[in-house]
């Protein structure tokens, strides 16, 4: 897999105190741009990204799927393990996470260029959830897509497949309240990094085809579910 520029920098460590993280989540956040670089003529492969939990705690697993564009089909995939180093804080749940999305991610053979990531991006306390802490460490455009909210407000869109509201704290837009699928409870978006706002709703119904979630992070589950059965059941985080 070619890399793109990624921080030398670790995203994590496994004697970080919470206070730390949360600095670092701070210090980092400097980092995310909204620029929208993920424009449909630039993105060929598109990837969706999901961390689980093993039953014991133990264990993270990290899958990753990559479809090719514009026809929406799999192409690629990966998934891995690792003992757990971060122990479960919310809003700090990238550093528990992350380590092992990486590890999938270096394990593909052809390079994502654009990620959807099931966890939040801006749509965070620090403005820095797993899709922005992703981004930043990866260098990828990256969206946040998230099944419940985390902060901020947003009012309910229209019940058809493509309505959305704008989800915000105080004055400021932190992302999208999405339909995703007609008559069917809507999703949270937020850009990660390197992706705006209108780029982040406009892509998620691009790959949400038929279901709630998007097809590669509904692909992500499903992998992740295939490697329960292999390794002795997981829990989705």
């Amino acid at each position: 897999m070619k890399k793109k520029s990624a921080r030398t920098t670790p995203p994590y460590r496994a004697d970080f105190s919470a206070r730390e993280a949360i600095e670092r989540q701070k210090e980092l956040a400097g980092d995310v741009s909204l620029q929208p670089t993920a424009t449909p003529n630039a993105v060929r492969h598109i990837a969706g990204v999901d961390a689980s939990i093993t039953r014991d705690q133990k264990q993270m697993i990290g899958t990753v799927v990559v479809f090719a564009l514009p026809d929406l089909v799999e192409i690629d995939s990966s998934h891995t393990m690792q003992p757990v180093v971060f122990p479960y804080i919310p809003g700090l749940l990238s550093f528990r996470e992350l380590p092992v999305v990486l590890e999938a991610l270096r394990q593909l053979e052809t390079e994502p260029d654009l990620l959807l990531v099931d966890g939040q991006g801006i749509a965070h306390p620090r403005r820095f959830g797993i899709a922005s802490h992703l981004g930043v460490v990866s260098g990828l455009p990256t969206i946040g897509c998230a099944k419940s909210r985390l902060t901020g407000t947003c009012d309910e869109p229209g019940m058809a497949k493509g309505e959305w509201t704008m989800c915000m704290d105080g004055s400021e837009r932190i992302g999208s309240l999405v339909r995703t699928r007609s008559g069917v409870k809507p999703v949270w978006v937020s850009p990660g990094h390197r992706v705006s706002h209108e780029q982040a709703v406009d892509w998620i119904l691009r790959t949400a085809t038929r279901y709630r979630l998007p097809d590669p992070i509904r692909a992500a589950h499903q992998l992740a579910s295939s490697v329960r059965k292999q390794r002795g059941g997981y829990q989705a985080t």
